[in-house]
């Protein structure tokens, strides 16, 4: 046994040895971009219904300035509630839009059905009170 022990000593580590360390790390680093990717899909999500509050409380003081709520338009060309805003929501994820149709509403239609930030504003809708039809997703700011 002792003299496996120097035989080894100072060799280094065998291929085997080396491909099951590399093996295990790939692993770990499969199963981390996985949990990784969930966190990013809920962020965006969170982004987004944060971006349609906001618009929402925009919509509210628009009303009480000037009487009337603002015109159905897209944000980026809605010069009259820009005012409102400390920023433009950005339209990387879809586009966002004042909607008067039995009421008004703030409206995101998001650009990738199939992406996973639509999965998690799916789950989110009940508890932020979004309604959904297809990829487009409506808070209500009139009662």
């Amino acid at each position: 046994m002792k003299q496996w022990l120097k035989k080894r000593k100072g060799r280094g580590f065998t291929l085997v040895e080396l491909l099951i360390v590399i093996v295990i790390i790939g692993i770990l680093a499969g199963s981390l971009l996985l949990v990784m990717g969930s966190g990013t899909d809920k962020a965006n999500a969170t982004k987004i219904v944060s971006d349609m509050r906001t618009l929402k409380a925009a919509a509210l003081m628009y009303y009480a300035d000037e009487g009337e709520w603002p015109p159905a338009k897209k944000i980026e060309s809605a010069d009259d509630i820009v005012d409102y805003l400390d920023r433009i929501p950005s339209s990387q994820l879809g586009e966002y839009s004042i909607v008067s149709a039995d009421g008004v509403f703030v409206q995101f239609k998001a650009n990738k059905a199939n992406d996973g930030y639509v999965d998690q504003l799916e789950k989110m809708k009940d508890e932020v009170g979004l309604t959904v039809s297809s990829d487009t997703y409506r808070m209500r700011i009139t009662k």
